[in-house]
């Protein structure tokens, strides 16, 4: 009698089952699902499974070609921005800033900084697309299917953050060497002669004392650019186009890419722009802080060359957009389509019985 109750307790404590034959509790089989924003595992004529090593490094060579070849194909306008944002009594709009610029450094002087430029914006677009999908994907597994459909917006905005925050980190010495080179006449011509000066003069802070300035400016530029496109292209398919993705030929989908790239385009440089200001006349400047800059330039002088910006950050916006999908189109990437609402979710919601 003894042994058998003793027995009986033992098997009944969960903490002793190693003392006793251990059996595996059969469950019905529930195939765990992952978000992952409509991701599937390798489709037919997909060159790789989505979230995989080759598919993110594939997307940060998009990201390295859509962002160093764009800026450095505006860097004459970038130019005339920056100096209507640092000396707008010299430059007072942007057909007078070309003209002036052109009168006093030729042609060929509307392409300085075009070397920091490249290299800086090709850093940045590496980290800036590469952990974009790295970020999309581990916050998406977090929140769960539901959850990320659900607050997929905010999904986008976190994701978009957090990569940007590491983008601006490698691009901000190049940065600082461009707008220097752009701003001081005479200080440096190329950027073999304007990074050494600047370590001389002021050491390694010289280069990332407009990092802060610039999370400021990129941060949420990046978050409506993403933010803003996922959910144009979204709202494009369901309303405007009149044929679901999936019958879309490769050239629909990369026009559309476009058109919605360009709309997130106008939103990230009206977001951005007075932080964009304050980077400028900061590398300028020496010794001032951010602070000291927002004070001089006040609530107008923030907003000079927003018009020239918007030009410049729509059209960049839809061109690295398009080149980025282009990317994924050319090596066979998986491109999934927008996000439809699960249907564990439909079911809770009594959309489907």
């Amino acid at each position: 009698m003894y042994p058998s109750t003793l027995t009986q307790l033992a098997r009944g404590n969960p903490f002793s089952a190693p003392l006793f034959t251990l059996q595996k509790a059969v469950e019905p089989e529930t195939p765990v699902q992952k978000r992952r924003l409509a991701a599937a595992a390798t489709a037919e004529g997909d060159s790789c499974e989505f979230g995989s090593q080759k598919y993110l490094l594939l997307c940060g060579f998009g990201g390295i070609l859509s962002c160093g070849t764009t800026h450095t194909a505006v860097v004459p306008l970038d130019l005339v921005k920056c100096r209507m944002q640092v000396d707008p009594a010299k430059y007072k709009s942007i057909f007078n800033g070309f003209s002036v610029t052109i009168r006093e450094d030729g042609v060929r002087g509307l392409a300085k900084g075009w070397a920091p430029t490249f290299i800086g914006y090709s850093m940045q677009g590496l980290c800036k697309f590469g952990f974009y999908e790295v970020f999309k994907i581990l916050y998406g597994d977090l929140l769960g299917e539901e959850n990320a459909y659900l607050w997929r917006t905010s999904l986008y905005l976190a994701a978009s953050a957090s990569a940007e925050f590491f983008a601006d980190i490698a691009l901000a010495p190049m940065e600082a060497c461009k707008v220097r080179i752009q701003t001081q006449p005479g200080y440096a011509n190329t950027l073999r002669e304007c990074a050494p000066k600047m370590y001389a003069e002021e050491g390694l802070w010289a280069f990332y004392k407009g990092v802060v300035p610039l999370w400021m400016r990129q941060i949420p530029y990046t978050m409506m650019k993403f933010a803003c496109f996922e959910r144009t292209v979204e709202l494009l398919y369901k309303h405007v186009v009149p044929k679901p993705r999936s019958e879309c030929s490769k050239p629909e989908q990369l026009v559309v890419t476009f058109v919605a790239g360009y709309i997130a385009g106008v939103f990230c440089a009206i977001v951005s722009h007075p932080a964009d200001s304050v980077v400028s006349v900061l590398n300028k400047e020496k010794g001032s802080t951010a602070v000291q800059v927002l004070k001089k330039l006040g609530p107008k002088g923030v907003w000079k060359g927003l018009v020239a910006r918007i030009i410049m950050i729509g059209t960049l916006t839809a061109l690295q957009w398009f080149i980025y999908d282009s990317v994924k189109v050319y090596f066979r990437l998986p491109r999934p389509p927008p996000p439809e609402m699960p249907e564990s979710l439909k079911k809770k919601l009594g959309l489907i019985e």
